[in-house]
């Protein structure tokens, strides 16, 4: 739990905190040579599209129907002073596909009630939670599309052209906060997320959405300090914590700063398997040593009992006070997980920097064979985005291939879309945005996966620049 002071500073003085971080908020210097989160690549698109005429190069695949649908931050009025990349106003972009072609693309902002107020516009309806900024992944749940958020706000389910919008817990189902990352049961069907409020320091929940898209769990989990839990992962036993020293800093938010999460040497770093239908006092925590995961790729119960679990680790998070991530990653791991010694081993799998795993998910919470990465810039301060290539990963045989776009060609997350629902593990295509800031154009580029280093076999492009987001998935 929080320290006496920050427990009296949350429970009797928050509005006097709201008003000291705000004036506080005013005298930050402003960045010199702008905020790196607002400029370049990062820069806010200014408009909303609705785009029919799309140039295509190559064959999109016939067996493509769909959306591919991706989201992320793009203020509307951000102050370089205090902006941080994980708070900006979120906006979707939606790419649909289908009959062998590109059938038009449109973007939008989620209405919260500050773009509402900016723009002159009717905010989405629905219940909020903390606050109502969503800017982080958008996702199908029950055959209905949702973007969301972690740490507070509801999710806003989109209809198909992303002008009806509405903040929506599951129906009424969702009593707390949500979290980005969700992860499908392919046996089940059901969701599972491990879920943080902001204005909670001493408590998670494991939440799960049955196939329905019902909420039928929502667990609470004690914790210390407030940790930011962006990820988890499942097993067929266990839904996997990771608690790690990011933490809530007090001291953060009083000083002004947008995004109140700092590295906290004094949290203890540890990994917590909790029995898929178990309480906390269930949970099983292994001491691990000190890291950040923002992404799971994937994890599995091996048949000697351990618990697998693949993700891209960092050695620290947000130590500096940089308006984004400021760490090199470390790689893509291997965690071993045991539940009986209550001990974690970490293996690096690829040493090179990289970010937003992805499998074939029809495999999550199976053994699986195939991961594929986005590759991130070597050094920190070149802002997250902006290396040139992806990375292919055979996990059975070590080995690894690499799809690099050229110059100026910044590829986001990819994610996969198998050729068919009984397809071979791996056996389907790889979508996703680059950005040319050459042209400042982007493509939308469909890669088959077995021809991993070969040309795309179809690109649709889009005249103008679509930022750097966080996660998108493909909506059949």
């Amino acid at each position: 739990m929080g320290s006496p002071i920050e427990t009296l500073i949350r429970t009797t003085v928050t509005k006097g905190v709201g008003v000291l971080a705000e004036f506080n908020r005013r005298r930050l210097p402003k960045p010199v040579g702008g905020n790196p989160f607002l400029t370049g690549i990062h820069a806010p698109m200014t408009e909303e599209l609705t785009l029919t005429d799309l140039a295509v190069t190559g064959t999109i695949p016939a067996g493509l129907n769909g959306r591919y649908m991706r989201i992320g931050p793009n203020p509307v009025a951000a102050d370089p002073a205090s902006y941080h990349w994980f708070m900006g106003d979120g906006m979707v972009h939606a790419l649909a596909i289908g009959d062998g072609g590109a059938q038009g693309y449109h973007n939008r902002w989620i209405r919260s009630d500050a773009v509402a107020k900016a723009r002159g516009v009717t905010a989405a309806p629905g219940p909020r939670h903390n606050f109502d900024t969503v800017n982080t992944n958008v996702v199908d749940i029950a055959g209905r599309t949702f973007a969301l958020v972690e740490a507070g706000s509801y999710p806003v389910e989109l209809g198909v052209t992303l002008d009806e919008q509405a903040y929506n817990p599951f129906d009424g189902g969702l009593k707390g906060s949500f979290s980005a990352h969700p992860h499908r049961d392919p046996r089940t069907g059901e969701n599972h997320a491990i879920c943080y409020d902001a204005f909670d320091p001493e408590t998670i929940r494991h939440v799960v959405i049955d196939a329905a898209g019902r909420v039928t769990r929502e667990e609470p989990i004690a914790v210390r300090h407030g940790p930011m839990i962006h990820d988890c992962a499942i097993t067929d036993r266990y839904a996997i914590i990771l608690d790690l020293p990011c933490t809530f800093s007090m001291k953060t938010l009083i000083a002004g700063h947008g995004f109140p999460y700092r590295w906290n040497p004094a949290h203890a770093a540890r990994v917590g398997l909790m029995p898929r239908h178990g309480t906390q006092d269930d949970v099983i925590w292994c001491d691990v040593a000190p890291g950040y995961v923002f992404h799971v790729g994937n994890a599995y119960d091996a048949p000697d009992g351990q618990v697998v679990m693949d993700v891209c680790a960092y050695a620290t998070m947000f130590s500096e006070g940089a308006q984004g991530p400021d760490a090199k990653p470390r790689g893509l791991e291997r965690w071993t997980i045991d539940p009986v010694g209550k001990t974690v081993v970490i293996s690096t799998l690829d040493a090179a920097p990289q970010e937003f795993p992805r499998i074939d998910e029809r495999y999550f919470g199976q053994a699986h064979r195939y991961a594929w990465t986005m590759a991130t810039p070597t050094e920190p301060e070149d802002r997250f985005v902006g290396a040139t290539h992806l990375y292919a990963h055979d996990l059975l045989t070590g080995a690894r291939q690499m799809h690099d776009f050229g110059p100026d060609r910044h590829p986001g997350e990819f994610v996969f879309v198998p050729e068919t629902a009984d397809a071979p593990e791996g056996h389907g295509w790889l979508i996703g945005l680059v950005v040319d800031m050459g042209r400042f154009t982007t493509d939308c580029v469909i890669i088959d996966a077995r021809d991993f280093e070969g040309a795309p076999v179809a690109v649709i492009h889009l005249p103008h620049r679509v930022p750097p987001g966080f996660h998108g998935n493909w909506i059949s």
